[in-house]
């Protein structure tokens, strides 16, 4: 599937702007039924964390299906697991166009799209809809540009989706909405988690069910910052860290057509970075908190060096524009390969195996 999507389909999506071609390409998901795919269940790549239990490790981000469009129909593309948004409490339509530029030599992507997404109402409503389908699905919840409280729009988020979400994603990670990475310091972070737990709390003596929250960082903390972030998180129930969103720096990459502008860098040119943070959160929360690894995934190998740097799942996104909707299949079978390669009964035998590599990249 994959050569075909490089020789044929991806010529022809490349025709269109980026964010059309993303408009197209969730259009055809929902309306194709050639791409599903049978995945065959490892039983070593199955795991239980933050008391949830994948069929696979390796998850679709959040940022592809910004409105909870088509989560059953990713998962039918073999991901073990598929997270929705990100979400805010109000439709916004997000920052001026053009905000998706392709960086072909670089098989990367800058984005500044700002949170666009259709609203709570919307999400919800099509969430609702699949109740009694199998299947890991997260909501990934941010706040609007100019809401008054933001952490009052996390709070509405875990309130709103708590019926129908598998776990949530607090996203104070993006580059694009002015000021939100402020949440990541640690006076802020700590009402932020305080508030979000709050209402977890609340929602899970109601309901009878404790759902997981994560955090998502940004792979642009400094040291200083991911003290902080490590430190807040570990003095509370947090259930694990999404390690990393998209950089604002443009070290190393090739000069080409909008490698200058402003936004959000993925795709492959962010996987060291972002690698080598997944790191070292890794070193300064210990061992039994639950880290999901994003950032430049492409491949069963990228995936596997994640795992080895201290991820227990992964998840990617920006590297299907390149690669194709085959990508998660052919990790999940790559990550099987080499599980028999290595000997190893589980993933979990692999983790960490290369941490100390990762602590001494460069960020």
């Amino acid at each position: 599937m994959m050569s075909l999507f490089k020789s044929f389909a991806r010529p022809s999506l490349f025709l269109f702007e980026g964010e059309l071609a993303h408009k197209l390409s969730i259009a055809g998901l929902k309306t194709s039924s050639l791409l599903k795919r049978t995945i065959e269940i490892d039983p070593r790549l199955t795991q239980t964390v933050a008391g949830l239990t994948f069929p696979n490790p390796v998850g679709m981000a959040a940022g592809y299906d910004k409105n909870a469009e088509v989560p059953d129909e990713l998962l039918g593309l073999g991901f073990g697991f598929a997270e929705v948004g990100t979400i805010t409490p109000r439709p916004q339509e997000g920052n001026p166009k053009p905000r998706v530029f392709r960086l072909v030599r670089n098989e990367g992507l800058i984005n500044r799209l700002g949170f666009n997404n259709e609203g709570h109402d919307a999400a919800l409503a099509r969430l609702e809809a699949r109740k009694g389908r199998s299947g890991i699905v997260g909501v990934n919840i941010g706040a609007n540009k100019d809401a008054q409280d933001r952490i009052g729009d996390y709070v509405a988020g875990i309130r709103r989706f708590y019926d129908v979400a598998s776990y949530f994603t607090a996203n104070i990670s993006s580059p694009n909405t002015p000021g939100l990475r402020d949440l990541q310091a640690r006076e802020s972070l700590a009402e932020l988690l305080d508030r979000v737990l709050a209402a977890r709390a609340e929602e899970a003596q109601r309901t009878g069910r404790r759902l997981p929250v994560f955090l998502k960082i940004a792979p642009d903390l400094t040291e200083d910052g991911m003290d902080d972030v490590a430190e807040v998180a570990l003095a509370r129930e947090l259930d694990g860290l999404i390690v990393s969103n998209t950089t604002l720096s443009r070290e190393g990459l090739k000069a080409e057509n909008f490698t200058s502008e402003t936004g959000g860098l993925s795709g492959k040119p962010v996987f060291s970075r972002s690698t080598a943070v997944l790191a070292r959160m890794r070193k300064r929360v210990g061992k039994d908190l639950p880290i999901i690894g994003v950032g430049g995934i492409s491949s069963a190998q990228t995936a596997l060096e994640k795992i080895r740097a201290g991820a227990d799942l992964v998840q990617l996104y920006s590297c299907m524009v390149y690669e194709g909707p085959g990508l998660p299949a052919e990790i999940v079978k790559g990550l099987s390969a080499a599980l028999t390669r290595e000997g190893a009964s589980s993933l979990r035998e692999l983790r960490d195996s290369r941490l100390d590599h990762w602590l001494s990249a460069k960020i």
